[in-house]
C-alpha cells in the first residue's frame, strides 16, 4: 500500500522547531523522540524514568537526544514551568499509564494520570503567550466498545470496560471541554492554540519491553527459547508498526501548523481492515519470521475483561491528511522481530539499527 506522506513536509515543519514531547523515555515515545531527532527539530522531553537499562529511551542514548525531563504530569506546578520556559511550537502529548492489566491494580492512579495529566498538560498550553499546535495522543480503546465487527469511526460513541479505556474516553471528554472553552476555533486568531487527537491501534515494534503484551512476551519467551503463553487467542486488534502512528501523528501536527483550524479534530491511525488479526495469528508471523518457536494456550481463572474485537476505520484519515500505512502485519511483524533478533546478538549496535529502520520506513 502507497503511503502519500510528504517527508520533505515533515522536515520543512520540524526542522529547528521547538517540540514539547511527553512520555519521551516510553517505548512509542522513544521512537518519536529518535524521528524528531533525524527531522531537526529541538526537543524537550518530559516523563518518568526509564523502567530498565534495555528501555529503547537508553538504548538510542536519549540524554542526547532531547533536554530530558524527568517528572511525574501530575506535578502541575513543574510541568507549567517547563512547557512556559521552554515555548514549543509544538506540543506531543504521550505520557500515560498504558496498560490495560494494570489498570486493574492502579485504577485511581490509572485515572489520575490519563485524566488530570492530560489537563496539566493543556494548562501549561493555557499560559503560553504564543502559536502552538497540541496533538494528544489517546488510544483505538476509548470507543465504547460492542464487540461489533464494524469498525470504529471518529464521531462513534465513547466509553470503557476497563479503567485503562475509560480514563481515556475522560481524558477526551476533558479535551473537547478545554477545546470549547480555552482553545475554540472561532477565536484562533486570540489565542492561536489548536488541539488535536490521534486515536491509535495496538502498536508494536523493537524495544517494547512491558509486561502483558504481546510481542515483548513473544521476543522474551524466544530468547530463552521457552513457549510463549497467551491468554486470549482469537483477541482480534488493529496490529501496526509503531513508526505508521508516530509518523501519523507529526503529519498531524504539520497539517495543524498549516492549517490549525481545519486540523484540530480527532483521527484514528490504524492498519488497513484485512490486517486487524487474532493474537494467535500474530504469534504464528512471529514464529514464522523468527524461524522457530512454540507456545501455548492458558485460560487464567478469574480473569479480568479484555476486549475481544476491536477495529477502527481510517478513512477519515486517509482522505483528509493524506497518510495510510505502509506495512501489512506479516511487514510489521518482520522488522519487529529483526530488531529483538539484532538486539539479542548485538546490543551495542542496536541504536544505528533503530535509526536504519527509521531511514528505511521513510525511503519506502
Amino acid at each position: 500500500m502507497e503511503n502519500m506522506v510528504n517527508f520533505e513536509q515533515l522536515k520543512s515543519a520540524y526542522k529547528g522547531k521547538k517540540v514539547f514531547l511527553t512520555g519521551h523515555t516510553g517505548f512509542k515515545g522513544s521512537w518519536m523522540l529518535k524521528t524528531l531527532s533525524m527531522l531537526g527539530a529541538e526537543v524537550k522531553g518530559y516523563a518518568l524514568e526509564p523502567k530498565t537499562k534495555d528501555d529503547l529511551y537508553h538504548l538510542i542514548d536519549g540524554d542526547r537526544l532531547c533536554s530530558s525531563v524527568i517528572a511525574d504530569l501530575r506535578n502541575k506546578k513543574q510541568l507549567e514551568e517547563e512547557i512556559s520556559a521552554f515555548k514549543p511550537d509544538f506540543v506531543f502529548h504521550l505520557a500515560a499509564q498504558p496498560l490495560v492489566r494494570l489498570s486493574y491494580e492502579i485504577p485511581a492512579e490509572t485515572f489520575e494520570v490519563n485524566i488530570i495529566g492530560t489537563a496539566n498538560v493543556l494548562d501549561g498550553v493555557r499560559l503560553l503567550d504564543k502559536k502552538c499546535e497540541v496533538v494528544l495522543i489517546t488510544t483505538d480503546k476509548v470507543y465504547h466498545n460492542n464487540e461489533w465487527i464494524y469498525p470504529y469511526r471518529e464521531n462513534d460513541r465513547l466509553g470503557g470496560y476497563d479503567p485503562y479505556s475509560a480514563s481515556k474516553a475522560c481524558a477526551e471528554l476533558l479535551i473537547d471541554s478545554y477545546r470549547n472553552s480555552f482553545f475554540n476555533p472561532k477565536n484562533y486568531s486570540i489565542h492561536q492554540k489548536t488541539i488535536a487527537v490521534a486515536r491509535a491501534g495496538n502498536v508494536i515494534g523493537g524495544g517494547d519491553w512491558s509486561q502483558d503484551r504481546l510481542i515483548p512476551d513473544i521476543a522474551k519467551a524466544f530468547a530463552l527459547e521457552k513457549p510463549v503463553i497467551i491468554r486470549n487467542p482469537k483477541s482480534v486488534r488493529p496490529w501496526q508498526h509503531v513508526l505508521e502512528p508516530v509518523i501519523g501523528y507529526l503529519l498531524l501536527g504539520a497539517n495543524l501548523a498549516e492549517n490549525p483550524v481545519q486540523f484540530g479534530q480527532a483521527y484514528n491511525f490504524g492498519p488497513d481492515l484485512s490486517d486487524a488479526l487474532p493474537v494467535e495469528e500474530m504469534l504464528k508471523l512471529a514464529i514464522t519470521s523468527w524461524g522457530k518457536g512454540e507456545y501455548s494456550i492458558e485460560k487464567q481463572e478469574g480473569q479480568h475483561h479484555e476486549a475481544g474485537l476491536l477495529k477502527l476505520d481510517i478513512s477519515k484519515t486517509i482522505t483528509e491528511l493524506k497518510w495510510q500505512p505502509k506495512m501489512n502485519a506479516a511487514q510489521a511483524v518482520g522488522i519487529t522481530m529483526d530488531w529483538y533478533r539484532e538486539f539479542s546478538l548485538n546490543k551495542e549496535t542496536i541504536a544505528a539499527f533503530t535509526e536504519k529502520q527509521i531511514n528505511n520506513f521513510l525511503d519506502a
